[in-house]
């Protein structure tokens, strides 16, 4: 079991103060990593406290807006600095907008484009950079469902994450024979902030339901196991992998 002890590693975790982000960031803190979060809001500090209690272990907060690539940088400089080093990055901020596709708002195109896939490119390419330069490095970006499909009134959010998959493929192409191994987790329906609309619409929640073979909704905590084994040396040989937690969805 030590190829999956994360005890001494550095990770830094965006959109670490809620949601699946802050369910990767409980992972690693278990596991033994010392982490920084990243989150837009004032909540990201106590999700830090929340989690340094949970854990027994400290947490580094630091707010930023991610879609400003500004502040996208020195978030960056901040985590290294506080962290003293980087083994670690796990890409998981992101936003969503429901709109029809023939209707979509260009501002909200850009918005949802910079926020889930340029930014992710850009913290991608920080991240090698640094990993490079040391020899190893574990990334792991967050995908979704639709990387493999189109979704509805999701245009913009579809085709950012559809991104994801083909970046994380580029990325492990270059720099897997390097040290730097980059991977992705792709997320079923999962109950969070972002997904509350699908649930309160009864309707669509059936819909959803009826096509998990597992028979509900995943939880933060069913990432888990997922992002340990791809932050950790039980995964070294993995790269370039689009992973789905999706209780079973992909392969019905």
């Amino acid at each position: 079991m030590t190829m999956f002890d994360l005890s001494g590693r550095k990770a830094l975790i965006t959109g670490g103060s809620r949601g699946l982000g802050q369910g990767l960031a409980e992972a690693l803190l278990e596991a033994g990593a010392d982490v920084a979060i990243v989150g837009k809001s004032t909540r990201v500090f106590s999700t830090a406290t929340a989690l340094s209690t949970r854990t027994g272990r400290s947490v580094h907060p630091i707010q930023a807006d991610l879609g400003d690539r500004g502040q996208l940088h020195g978030a960056f400089r901040a985590a290294l600095q506080r962290l003293q080093g980087l083994d670690i990055l796990i890409v998981g901020h992101g936003i969503i907008t429901r709109h029809a596709a023939e209707t979509y708002p260009i501002e909200d195109w850009d918005a949802v484009l910079e926020v889930n896939l340029s930014s992710m490119f850009l913290l991608n390419q920080l991240a090698g950079k640094h990993m490079l330069a040391q020899g190893h490095g574990k990334i792991i970006n967050v995908a979704s469902m639709l990387t493999f499909f189109g979704g509805v009134t999701v245009s913009a959010y579809a085709a950012a994450k559809g991104g994801v998959g083909q970046l994380t493929k580029a990325l492990s192409n270059e720099w897997a024979g390097r040290g730097v191994n980059v991977n992705a987790i792709a997320p079923g329906y999962m109950a969070t902030d972002m997904t509350a609309t699908l649930l309160a619409d009864e309707h669509r929640n059936q819909m959803i339901l009826a096509r998990i073979p597992k028979g509900r909704w995943g939880q933060p905590a069913d990432l888990k196991g997922a992002a340990v084994f791809l932050a950790s040396d039980a995964s070294d040989y993995v790269s370039g992998v689009v992973l789905p937690v999706d209780g079973g969805w992909c392969g019905r």
